[in-house]
């Protein structure tokens, strides 16, 4: 009978079979507790998992990043939290990291939060797992919503390689210096913007990318405004100047051509080289492309990119 019940479980999850015994609680580990990153919905609560609320519910302590959201994540969702809910955020990881492996080592089963999405993902969280593989403490996680894959799935950019490069920094020397690193990047790279430096940031990112490299701006996700605003950058640009933005946004930007990728290097050098002979830019650009095995018109627009 087990056998055949863990056969049609195996071909449809979905399927609805009678309880054949009395529930009986989780066994606690004989080995100790554990730590479990605990995915939160980004915007739609209803995109909060039974397993989560289960989680949540049976944990021994709750390491959130902010105690007050957490709150009213319990309230939102109507759950009976009986666990210590401890503060766990940034400017107190490396202190905490080592005392919420202590609780997990002693037994406990350490559950952590973040205000939404996936921890450890530019949020806290990493810290705690590198200390508890260190400790030889189980670590587990509950998958939940992650603004990093919604934004890259709605897109319509490449997504079968990619890059997640989190915040730029804040001042323009420094974010500039990263995205021209970056500029010959070939995977799509995900960023994260606050709503008052989106303008500034899309700007950087049309002079060091160029213009026309495609993006995808996408703001409130799961929430009742959604908006995805697809297309170049330089029209990206144009819009987060015209209108005051607001909300979460996540920004996904293609990544470079063969030519862009390579025209910071020996590429450019032969088309400059050909222009200062006396050549007009397009044709330098057709000799050099065809001298590489590459397209001409990601040659030619690769070298205006790099000019501008």
């Amino acid at each position: 009978m087990h056998r055949f019940r863990d056969y049609l479980v195996r071909v449809n999850p979905e399927t609805e079979l009678p309880d054949t015994s009395a529930p009986q609680p989780a066994p606690r580990r004989a080995s100790g507790g554990r730590i479990v990153l605990a995915g939160t919905p980004i915007g739609n609560l209803k995109d909060a998992s039974p397993r989560l609320r289960e989680i949540l519910q049976g944990a021994d302590v709750i390491a959130a990043e902010d105690t007050r959201t957490f709150k009213s994540l319990q309230r939102a969702l109507d759950l009976q939290i009986t666990a210590r809910v401890l503060s766990h955020h940034e400017h107190n990881e490396q202190a905490s990291a080592e005392g919420l492996v202590e609780l997990a080592a002693a037994g406990s089963e350490v559950v952590i939060v973040t205000d939404a999405g996936m921890p450890a993902v530019s949020d806290p969280g990493y810290r705690v797992v590198h200390r508890a593989a260190e400790r030889g403490v189980t670590v587990t996680a509950v998958p939940g919503p992650s603004a990093v894959l919604t934004a890259l799935a709605v897109s319509g950019i490449p997504s079968d390689r990619f890059t997640f490069e989190g915040f730029l920094p804040r001042k323009t020397g420094e974010r500039r210096g990263v995205l021209s690193e970056l500029a010959g990047e070939r995977r799509t790279m995900v960023f994260f913007e606050a709503p008052h430096r989106i303008d500034d940031m899309l700007e950087d990112l049309a002079l060091s990318f160029g213009p026309q490299r495609l993006g995808a701006v996408c703001r409130e996700l799961t929430k009742m405004h959604e908006e995805v605003l697809r297309g170049p950058l330089s029209e990206l640009a144009a819009w987060a100047s015209a209108d005051k933005v607001r909300g979460e946004l996540v920004v996904v930007v293609a990544g470079a051509t063969q030519a862009e990728a390579e025209v910071s290097g020996d590429l450019l050098v032969d088309v400059e080289t050909l222009v200062a002979a006396g050549h007009r830019l397009k044709d330098a650009c057709a000799v050099v492309a065809e001298r590489h095995r590459l397209p001409k018109r990601e040659v030619y627009e690769a070298v205006l990119a790099s000019r501008s």
